[in-house]
Order: structure tokens, then C-alpha cells, then sequence
């Protein structure tokens, strides 16, 4: 081969050398192509208790490996030959509108992970024209999150107290704000084991001592914006200076039963829907009491550990209450495949707790818009490659669930096919 010297002209075009990026956030924010990439960059410039907080499961954090495995575990089966050059990821879940098939999942003392907190996921979420949800232990108000929200679809996050006067004084400041859906949540009698946060000391708000500061030098940015802005509090109770759990366990009402259900979505003015559902018997008697939709929802596999993969119990309930009860699912989404796959097993619409998360601690509002973009991108393509217009059109048959294991036939059971 004959070799020569090469000559400028022909490197030229090669040459695409890029001008540095003066706005690094912004920078940082475009280099992510998923949510991994947002996870990572969140756990650089997060202290590690508040990003254990949000990473973290419950013991063996068993539950969560299961449902996110059981995601990477699926077999899609596209169609040839379709049109995609346009596809539809509009539909009516809950007697409104939603942009794309997500929400955004209540979760609890959200400006600990970054100072914007619940302000800045409410606001992304209503130019996204997806639903924001805040939990009843969120760290901005009723009221802040709807101003925050304006002209979007807000969703309220119910935990019964001990107190229940308390506890329907925030369904009714949540009514009159004009959130027109309400979650209860059921999964959480007691507080499950979070040991991430038990081993990293872990209070509400952070406190400052020596692991702390240690912990800080790497991440002075986090730090700053924690001292420098009004104290994390909550919206909807007293401040607290213990654990989690232990507040948890303190105000969480463990005698809720199904009668306390049918008294609560008699309050409510709007949706009613049951989080926390975890097996088809349960999933009928909530039906059977006539609430709006259930959320299919081991808590992020933050209560129990080894709980039921609500991604495998999907195809079951949604074969008997599909067609009469709307169902949603979370608890280890972190790609839009994901959330395709479960739409086309049935899902009406589907949660999204952590991977918000991981977008509001790697760049702020920045970064939940970045958080969505990403999940909306590939729901898009992904219906692209599987030949489907419309999220009417994905159905069972574009999905296997791949199976590891086998459970064991119970008394009278037989084994799941």
C-alpha cells in the first residue's frame, strides 16, 4: 500500500473540533442519553446520604433488583412495513389529558435531593403536558405546587395519619387547588427497613457532623444550595429532626382497612385511585368499591423486600380489570421501552419516581426536563421500531415477559406458566 503525507486540504473536513461550552450545566445535562447517564451524574454531585435516600431500597433492596430485571427481561416483537413516520403517545388517563404515557410519581422530601424540588418537577411536568404528583411528605405546599403547575393536571398523594382531621385537611386544600386526582397510598402500615439510610445516619433535614462535611468537599455546590435557601420543611406537618422511619412510624395510621377507602373516596370530589396494589385479589376489592384506577406498586421496593414484581402481575390484572379499572404501574422504570412495554400489557399510564429524581439532582429543573426529554424520546422511537402509530395500538402480542425463575406451586396453585 502506497503511503502518503497528507495534506491540510484533506484534513480540513475532518477536522471538527468544538468550541468549548461555557454553560456546564447545560453541557452536562446534553452529553446524558439516559437515565443511567442522569444517575450517574446525579450521585457525583449528590451527598451520598441524600442520594442513597433516593437510590435506596428497602433490606436486601431484593424487591427493586426483581423489577428492574424483570424490564431488561422482556422480548419485543415488532411489525414490518408500518408507517411510523408519525406516532401518537397522547391518551386520556384518568379523565384528562396526558402528552405522553407517564407521570410524575409523589415522592417525599423532594428539595432534600436538590433545592428546586417539587416546584421544579411541577413546572417541567406541566410544559411536558404530563401529570405531577406531590406526596402528602412533600417539601413544597398544596398551594406553591399548583401555582408552580398552572395550566397543567396536578395529582395529590394521600398517606392516612393517625390524625384524621389533619389528613383530610390536606385533601381538602388539595381539592380546592384544583388537583383533579387522588392517589392513596396503602403500602405503607409501618415503615420498611431502609438500611442505606440507617448506615449513612440519615435525618430529615441533613444534619451537619464530621461524615457529613467529609462527604461535602467533593460536592460544595449541593451545600451551598442547601444553607443558602429556606430550611427544608414540609408542606403539610411540623418540621422533624429524626429518621424517616421513625416519623413514618409516628404519624402513619396502620389500622387503615377497606372501609377507611370507601370513606375517603367518599370525600373526594375527583379520581380516586389506590396505590400500593400488589396482588389480583387485592386488585378486585378496590375495583369492587368503584374507585377510578389502581396503581399496580410495590412502593419502589422501599416497604417490603421481596415483594411482587408489579410488572409480572400486569398481564393478569389487566385481563380481568382492564376493561372497567384503569391501571398504572411503577417501581423500576428507567427507560421509555420500559414504559412501552407495560402500556402494551395492559397499562394505562405509568409512574415515574426516581428516574425524576435523577434528572432534578443532576441538573435542577434542567434536569427533569432532560429526565422527560430522554423517556420521551424513546417511547417514541421504540413504538417507531416496533411498527405501532398509537399507544391503542401497542398490545400484548409485542411483548413476552422472559422468565428466570419459577416459582413453586402453592396448596391448590399451579405453576405460573
Amino acid at each position: 500500500m502506497r503511503r502518503q503525507v497528507p495534506k491540510v486540504r484533506d484534513l480540513a473536513p475532518l477536522m471538527r473540533i468544538k468550541a468549548p461550552r461555557l454553560d456546564r450545566r447545560a453541557a452536562r445535562l446534553d452529553d446524558a442519553q439516559t437515565i443511567a447517564d442522569l444517575r450517574r451524574i446525579a450521585q457525583r454531585r449528590t451527598p451520598r446520604a441524600a442520594f442513597d435516600y433516593t437510590d435506596g431500597a428497602a433490606e436486601a433492596e431484593l424487591s427493586l433488583a426483581r423489577a428492574r430485571q424483570a424490564f431488561s427481561d422482556i422480548e419485543f416483537h415488532p411489525r414490518i412495513l408500518r408507517d411510523v413516520a408519525h406516532v401518537d403517545t397522547t391518551r386520556t388517563v384518568l379523565g384528562g389529558p396526558s402528552a405522553l404515557p407517564f407521570a410524575i410519581a409523589p415522592t417525599g422530601f423532594t428539595r432534600m435531593m436538590q433545592t428546586e424540588g417539587e416546584l421544579a418537577g411541577a413546572r417541567a411536568a406541566t410544559r411536558a403536558g404530563i401529570p405531577f404528583s406531590l406526596s402528602t411528605m412533600g417539601t413544597a405546599s398544596i398551594e406553591e405546587v399548583a401555582d408552580a403547575g398552572r395550566g397543567g393536571r396536578q395529582w395529590f398523594q394521600l398517606y392516612m395519619w393517625r390524625d384524621r382531621e389533619r389528613s383530610m385537611a390536606l385533601v381538602d386544600r388539595a381539592a380546592q387547588a384544583g388537583y383533579d386526582t387522588l392517589l392513596v397510598t396503602v403500602d405503607v402500615p409501618v415503615a420498611g427497613a431502609r438500611l442505606r439510610d440507617k448506615r449513612n445516619g440519615m435525618t430529615i433535614p441533613p444534619a451537619l457532623t464530621l461524615r457529613t462535611i467529609v462527604d461535602a468537599v467533593p460536592r460544595p455546590h449541593w451545600w451551598i444550595d442547601f444553607l443558602t435557601t429556606e430550611p427544608l420543611s414540609f408542606a403539610s406537618l411540623d418540621r422533624w429532626s429524626g429518621t424517616v422511619g421513625e416519623l413514618l412510624d409516628s404519624m402513619f395510621d396502620p389500622t387503615v382497612d377497606y372501609s377507611d377507602l370507601a370513606w375517603i373516596r367518599d370525600q373526594w370530589p375527583g379520581k380516586v385511585v389506590v396505590k400500593g396494589v400488589q396482588t389480583l385479589d387485592d386488585a378486585r376489592r378496590c375495583a369492587d368499591l368503584g374507585v377510578d384506577g389502581i396503581v399496580l406498586s410495590n412502593h419502589g421496593g422501599r416497604q417490603l423486600d421481596r415483594a411482587p414484581v408489579p410488572f409480572h402481575l400486569l398481564p393478569t390484572v389487566a385481563a380481568e380489570l382492564g376493561g372497567t379499572t384503569e391501571i398504572l404501574l411503577d417501581t423500576g422504570i428507567m427507560s421509555g421501552a420500559d414504559i412501552v412495554a407495560a402500556v402494551a400489557l395492559g397499562a394505562r399510564s405509568t409512574l415515574v419516581g426516581r428516574a425524576y429524581l435523577y434528572g432534578l439532582m443532576a441538573g435542577g429543573e434542567a434536569g427533569v426536563d432532560r429526565a422527560i426529554t430522554i423517556l420521551g424520546d424513546e417511547v417514541r422511537r421504540t413504538m417507531r421500531l416496533l411498527g405501532a402509530n398509537s399507544l391503542d395500538e401497542l398490545e400484548p402480542g409485542h411483548v413476552t415477559q422472559l422468565t428466570r425463575v419459577q416459582p413453586l406451586p402453592r396448596p391448590g396453585q399451579e405453576v405460573r406458566p
